[in-house]
């Protein structure tokens, strides 16, 4: 299985962003766009994981969500990957998002899984660029978007299925997930 793990937004932030972003949508042809009943943000990604790593992971990732609290997070502000990659700053708890990150990277790797060694840099991917595609019209565009506060209560683990998504995109599943009950 292809895994990562991740928070969701609420139905009311991705609503708001998708409202915020129609008009960019039309203007930018040369973005391919994320769908929204697909955004989240990325805490870890596995790649490939076989059934047994699985378990032991989802077990692992069981434990991390009971010792973190609930997350107060909203979108806001726009950025860029380079030339690829639109995406929204979460703004919030980002210090304690951060810190969730860092025990689900931890508990991978305990779990004898391979995770990337790189800052965690807490945002939502909108859309890809196609070659040639400007991303600073956009990044310009939704760069004074404000979202409204959300309540992150789950951590999730999801499974993505590459190509099989509309238009050949990947869809996503979730594997299993995990309240925040921690103080």
């Amino acid at each position: 299985m292809r895994l990562f793990v991740a928070l969701t937004p609420s139905a009311d932030a991705v609503t708001e962003l998708w409202t915020a972003s129609e008009a960019l949508r039309a203007e930018q042809p040369g973005l391919r766009w994320a769908l929204p009943d697909q955004w989240h943000l990325t805490l870890a990604f596995l790649g490939e994981v076989g059934e047994v790593a699985t378990s032991d992971l989802a077990e692992r990732l069981g434990r991390v969500a009971a010792r973190h609290p609930p997350l107060v997070l909203s979108l806001g502000g726009a950025g860029r990957f380079g030339n690829r990659v639109l995406w929204i700053r979460v703004r919030g708890d980002t210090d304690r998002l951060r810190c969730l990150a860092a025990s689900v990277r931890a508990s991978a790797r305990r779990a004898r899984l391979s995770v990337e060694d790189r800052p965690y840099r807490p945002h939502l991917t909108l859309a890809r660029a196609r070659d040639g595609a400007d991303l600073q019209p956009a990044v310009v565009a939704l760069g004074g978007f404000e979202g409204r506060a959300w309540t992150v209560d789950e951590l999730h683990l999801v499974c993505s299925h590459l190509g099989a998504g509309p238009g050949g995109t990947a869809r996503h599943e979730t594997h299993a997930s995990w309240p925040l009950r921690g103080r």
